[in-house]
């Protein structure tokens, strides 16, 4: 009598998004013990497999955009008949922005356990290197493809006062850079985040604008994540020069260098670098 369980797991696994040595134990495991994987790109699961001496024992089916309305039936069935199915992307967690959400909720309304192996999220990972506030955020995923549609959802968001995260690719990033810093304005402080934890990687932590007119110049390559500063970041009072001085003073004494105090600083309160570093350069030379 087989000791196989009545119904299965679903285990949503978070991918590396660049460097394999990212990839958990767990993870590991899984792949190497689920009787199904699901994969958004299956040639890319098998370099990563290779890459952690992990060898994949169950089927692997691709599960990407263009199958997944018509492939997640068939595995619910093998989850509700005791399959463990594993969903794997290129890379972060299945279902954000990716794959799986379709898979989940059938599972659900199947009545199937679904868990997650947790891994990298180039989500959480731009917004804990961009420098703008992380206490709140919302990720507003890929903007609409065409500038009308594009511009059209920037309005509605221009308001916005938590911290926002979009990814984009790198084909369309030089005119949504653009709409942003005609939408939102020059001056809103942001990020742009390529090739998170890859040999490559490149965090241009710029005003709107100044990104815009980068991407023009050198278009971008790579996988990339948008971070923008909210309204209230923008909109906020500017503290007087006294208050930005010392503010630089108080992180030095700590043990920083100058440089990043000045950025610190013009980063929390959505200043460009160069006013508050012309500040305190200024403060310097003035006789006492």
């Amino acid at each position: 009598m087989s000791d196989k369980p009545d119904i299965g797991e679903l285990v949503l696994v978070g991918a590396p998004l660049g460097n394999p040595a990212d990839a958990s134990a767990r993870m590991r495991e899984i792949l190497a013990t689920a009787d199904i994987v699901a994969a958004e790109d299956t040639r890319r699961l098998s370099r990563l497999a290779r890459d952690l001496a992990v060898t994949v024992s169950g089927r692997v089916v691709s599960y990407f955009e263009g199958n997944e309305s018509r492939r997640t039936p068939d595995l619910v069935r093998a989850l509700t008949e005791g399959a463990t199915v594993a969903v794997v992307t290129d890379g972060g967690m299945p279902s954000v922005s990716d794959p799986g959400y379709r898979l989940v909720r059938g599972a659900l309304a199947a009545g199937v356990p679904v868990t997650a192996a947790p891994g990298p999220s180039a989500v959480t990972t731009a917004l804990a290197l961009s420098g703008l506030p992380s206490d709140r955020f919302c990720f507003e995923g890929f903007l609409p493809r065409t500038g009308g549609a594009r511009r059209s959802r920037l309005r509605t968001l221009a308001g916005e006062e938590r911290t926002l995260v979009f990814f984009e690719a790198p084909h369309r990033v030089a005119g949504a850079l653009a709409d942003l810093a005609e939408t939102f304005g020059p001056d809103r402080p942001a990020a742009l985040c390529r090739e998170l934890t890859k040999r490559y990687e490149e965090v241009l932590r710029q005003p709107l604008g100044e990104l815009a007119a980068a991407a023009v110049a050198v278009p971008p390559r790579g996988e990339i994540t948008l971070v923008v500063a909210g309204a209230a970041t923008v909109d906020r009072p500017r503290p007087d020069d006294d208050t930005l001085r010392a503010a630089v003073t108080d992180l030095e004494t700590t043990g920083m260098s100058r440089r990043d105090a000045v950025t610190a600083v013009a980063d929390e309160h959505g200043l460009r670098r160069r006013e508050v570093y012309d500040l305190v350069h200024r403060s310097s030379l003035t006789p006492d």
